[in-house]
């Protein structure tokens, strides 16, 4: 009986000891699990915080091309009205009256009570730039065929505002009707499309045109206002600011002596 004890003492204690490898080996892999699993959630925390800096990104870039979009919106609207302010401002009414009243009045006759000169501009007219050929003659004394050439060119400057197809349209009604009352016009509008695409020298020979050729004209302080702006842009100050004191002299009051007044003071100050 003792010894069948001891031997069956021996065998649990074998058992156990056969056993407690195997207890070992299975905590091993279960810890091996856990690290993996760890791994894994670290792995997927870091995808997630990547893909959540992605999306914030991306929110953030889709924000930006907005904000773009909307400052590209307000500068297209800013230079509509630009274009806007800039077509209403070479609206002709004073042409339009001179063609309801029959034309611009003339100048004051010579010699008569109270009836004054108009100085001569400060600069010689320059050379005007040749012209397109002449019209025929018959097509040439219908007022009613210088009217439309001379409506077309205005529409094209004031109306559609392309500038150097009035220019040409004007130099065409200027040959193709020398008599034409709407002349001076024509030559004040010539200048005003050379002077809007910086052509600032056939601005002033077009405005030097006008001042000599018809003197007392209605545009007569526009364009010697313009002159002076053309004069001045080219760099040659002296004969600009000559040229807005004669603005101020020769028309008080008018709204082209107070604006040479403004240039004069803009020129004083540096700007």
């Amino acid at each position: 009986m003792a010894l069948r004890r001891i031997a069956c003492c021996v065998t649990v204690v074998a058992a156990l000891a056969a056993a407690t490898p195997a207890f070992g080996q299975r905590l091993s892999l279960a810890e091996r699990v856990t690290l993996i699993e760890n791994q894994l959630n670290a792995q997927n925390q870091g995808a997630g915080q990547a893909n959540l800096e992605l999306q914030n990104r991306v929110v953030q870039l889709t924000a930006e091309v907005q904000a773009l979009r909307n400052e590209v919106e307000m500068l297209r609207n800013e230079v509509e009205q630009l274009r806007q302010r800039q077509r209403e401002q070479y609206v002709d009414l004073d042409s339009r009256l001179a063609r309801l009243e029959g034309g611009a009045p003339a100048a004051p006759a010579a010699g008569s009570a109270g009836a004054t000169a108009p100085a001569t501009p400060s600069s010689p007219p320059a050379t005007p730039a040749r012209e397109p050929a002449p019209t025929s003659t018959a097509a040439a004394s219908d007022p009613a065929a210088a009217e439309a050439a001379y409506q077309a060119a205005l529409d094209t400057l004031v109306e559609r505002f392309e500038p150097a197809e009035s220019a040409r349209l004007f130099r065409q009604f200027i040959t193709d009707f020398p008599d034409s009352t709407l002349i001076p016009n024509a030559w004040y509008w010539l200048g005003e499309s050379y002077y809007v695409t910086q052509n600032y020298e056939l601005g002033v020979e077009a405005f030097q045109s006008l001042l000599v050729q018809h003197p007392g004209s209605r545009k007569e302080a526009d364009a010697l206002l313009k002159l002076a702006y053309c004069q001045i842009a080219l760099g040659q100050s002296a004969e600009g600011e000559a040229s807005l004191r004669e603005v101020i002299a020769r028309h008080p009051g008018t709204d082209a002596a107070a604006k040479a007044e403004g240039r004069l003071r803009e020129l004083a100050s540096g700007r």
